[in-house]
């Protein structure tokens, strides 16, 4: 089944782009599906319209928006302050793309250090970013108010 949908998926469109203020509600019901915590349309409305540090990055599947990233720049540091995928497109190689492509944009910005907080328990999310090198620096204690799991903080240099 996976063989089948990466050739769907290579027939059809995978479009990447910056997210904008259009975008909010579509990625917000994404936010509230993926996370216990979900910020909410405003914190997505702060981050692209008045935080100039912010980048953010949407993926779509034939128009229909399935994804998207969020990530700092702060001189030559990149804090991925989130990512997600609607729960079908999930397992597909979408976020790797995703993860790619916002890697190469702020990279061509300048930024050469990548960090990011990750569950201690998401296995899943943690073995996609050591597929692009990141590794464990250090640990946040009780990190995740929810459940007041810890945190894995993760680093990728490509200096």
């Amino acid at each position: 089944m996976k063989k089948f949908m990466e050739r769907v998926y290579m027939m059809n469109e995978i479009n990447i782009r910056e997210m904008t203020v259009d975008d909010i509600d579509s990625i917000h019901e994404i936010e509230v599906k993926s996370f216990t915590v979900p910020w909410s349309k405003n914190a997505f409305y702060q981050e692209i319209a008045e935080n100039n540090a912010a980048f953010y990055f949407v993926i779509s599947f034939n128009k229909k928006l399935i994804g998207y990233m969020g990530i700092w720049k702060i001189f030559d540091e990149g804090h991925i302050t989130n990512i997600a995928l609607d729960n079908e497109y999930r397992g597909q190689g979408l976020s790797k793309k995703l993860l790619a492509h916002v890697i190469e944009k702020m990279t061509d910005k300048g930024v050469i250090h990548y960090t990011l907080e990750v569950r201690e328990s998401n296995q899943v999310a943690q073995n996609l970013y050591k597929g692009f090198g990141f590794s464990v620096k250090g640990k946040r204690k009780k990190y995740y108010a929810d459940t007041n799991e810890d945190a894995l903080l993760m680093w990728l240099s490509l200096n």
